[in-house]
This record gives structure tokens, C-alpha cells and sequence, in this order.
């Protein structure tokens, strides 16, 4: 498979270990506050029926068989196929833009913490688990696997990737190319699709539609204060990643302007991508992004009732 992204990408050691050490929380999530809500929010209506089980404490009540618990006296529901083996593919856009932090922590090192949160909770709940992270000078791609080790591993090996670096005649508007063909190659159809991007105005992926019906897709945003609102006093200098130089922010009237129809037209393109307000979160780089990830289940969880 292409790894034209990074080819010296490795397990990094210490990535492994703050990997380890965040895994604690994310059982300590799942098995105390989360429950059922990661996997029932992650498993849609209409699969295919595997056989009946005894019901669990957070296990979907949607799924109780009725009929085969007033026969037994006891709680049994329903198993689906994609509950045997539910694959997660994180799509990571991985553009020079991430690289951006007006505190102490950059878009990128939220984003790329929340990948690898993600990919702890898929190996505790027995996922396979892929991805592929796109720079502008390419990508590279890792299939599914299952199994705790594995999954760190694979983790670990996201988290060892150097940002991309601007280059010469690339300093304007820079993007990273997703290789969307070769995702509907190797993803299987149903396959959660989770698009991680600070989601830049943009046009649409080509076939984006197509992709919403073959797989459950999501969208994780991550967002710097300054997103939202510029600083208000005049002239703070930033680095700015994508030009790869310092500029000077004036807080002018056509600063803020500008900044408002940027924001606008971030926010509208963010809608198109996912219009279910249950498909996407947007965490902020001051956000715990476990924290997060838990709300945002239990919206799905909440939504999933609301509607069923």
C-alpha cells in the first residue's frame, strides 16, 4: 500500500507509552461511564441477525427479544453480525494548518490525540482498527486489525508521524489529497468512517454522497480559540504554518470581517459534509478530548432513543 506520506513511520516508543498510560481512563470510560453507548451508537438498524444472547447492563435495550425472555424468565436480546466484528477506519487529514496553536497546545497534537483516543476505545471494545493519514506530499495507509497489542501498536505508529513540512511553491493553501478510491477499496461497506480535520473551507470529496451510503461516516473537528474569535488587542504576531512565516494581527475592521466570512463558510461546509448534528463533534484545543468523546456518545445514545 502507498506510504509516500512518511516512510520512516515506526511504532514510537514514547508514544507507546503515553498510549498506556491513557488506555486506564479510556477502560475506566467504557466500562464505568460510557457502558453500552460506544458500541450501540456504532451499530445501526437492519444487520444481520446472529442469534440470541443474554442481555448485559449497557448492552442496547432496542435489541431485547421479547418473546424469548418471558419464555426463559430472563433478559436475552438479539446479536447482529457487525457486532462479531465492527471495523473503524480513521481518515486523518494531517494539512500544514494544524500545525496552528494560539496557547499551549496546537490543533495537530489535539487532533492526533484524539485519533489515538479513538483507537484505544476500538481495541477495548474488540474493533478493528485502520487508518490512513493524508499530507500534501501524500499518505500512508494501515489496514484493520484487531487485538489489543496490535492496536497500539498501530497507534503508536500514527502518533510517530512528522507534520508535513511547507516547500518551496507550496505556501498557499497547501492540502492534504485523501485517497478516497483506496479507502472504498479497503474498507468494508458499513465500515465507521471517522474524517479527523480542522476542516478548512473547502469543496465537497468527490462522490462524498456515495460514501455516506456505503459507510457510517463521521466528522471530528478540532477548533483553536482563534477560530471562533481574534484576539481583540491589535497587533499580536503569530506564526502562521501554512505561508511558514510570523504575521502580525491588527484586530482591524477588515481583519474581523474577513475572519467572520472565513468562519462562516467553514461552518456551512462543515454542515454540508455531515448534516446529522449527531455525526460530527467539534472539540476544542483547550478541551480534555476524552472528555469530550463522552459527551458526544452520549448525544449519539440520546439521539438513538429519541428516534427510535
Amino acid at each position: 500500500m502507498p506510504d509516500s506520506a512518511n516512510k520512516s513511520a515506526r511504532p514510537d516508543t514514547r508514544a507507546l507509552a503515553t498510549l498506556r498510560r491513557l488506555e486506564w481512563r479510556v477502560r475506566h470510560a467504557v466500562e464505568n461511564i460510557l457502558s453500552g453507548e460506544y458500541r450501540s451508537t456504532f451499530r445501526g438498524r437492519g444487520m444481520e441477525f446472529d442469534q440470541v444472547v443474554k442481555y448485559e447492563f449497557g448492552d442496547d435495550v432496542r435489541d431485547i427479544d421479547w418473546n424469548v425472555t418471558a419464555r426463559l424468565g430472563e433478559p436475552y436480546r438479539k446479536k447482529f453480525v457487525e457486532e462479531r466484528e465492527s471495523t473503524v477506519f480513521l481518515v486523518i487529514e494531517d494539512s500544514p494548518s494544524l500545525q496552528f496553536g494560539s496557547g499551549s497546545t496546537t490543533r495537530r497534537e489535539a487532533l492526533m490525540e484524539l485519533a489515538g483516543l479513538l483507537m484505544l476505545l476500538g481495541a477495548v471494545n474488540r474493533d478493528r482498527v485502520g487508518y490512513v493519514i493524508a499530507q500534501p506530499g501524500g499518505h500512508s495507509f494501515r489496514p484493520a486489525v484487531r487485538g489489543r497489542g496490535r492496536i497500539l501498536q498501530l497507534a503508536a505508529t500514527l502518533l510517530g508521524h512528522q507534520p508535513p513540512a511547507i516547500r518551496p511553491g507550496e505556501e498557499h493553501g497547501a492540502r492534504a489529497s485523501i485517497p478516497w478510491r483506496l479507502l472504498t477499496q479497503a474498507a468494508p461497506r458499513h465500515s465507521i468512517l471517522v474524517w479527523l480535520s480542522d476542516f478548512a473551507p473547502g469543496p465537497q470529496p468527490e462522490g462524498w454522497s456515495l460514501f455516506q451510503n456505503r459507510y457510517q461516516t463521521l466528522g471530528f473537528r478540532v477548533d483553536d480559540p482563534w477560530d471562533h474569535t481574534l484576539p481583540e488587542q491589535g497587533l499580536v504576531a503569530a506564526f502562521d504554518p501554512v505561508s511558514s512565516r510570523l504575521v502580525t494581527i491588527e484586530g482591524s475592521p477588515a481583519e474581523q470581517k474577513a475572519h467572520a466570512e472565513w468562519r462562516a463558510a467553514r461552518e456551512e461546509g462543515w454542515e454540508k459534509l455531515f448534516p446529522n448534528r449527531l455525526s460530527r463533534m467539534a472539540v476544542s484545543t483547550g478541551e480534555d478530548r476524552l472528555e469530550s468523546l463522552v459527551r458526544f456518545f452520549h448525544r449519539r445514545m440520546a439521539g438513538s432513543r429519541h428516534h427510535a
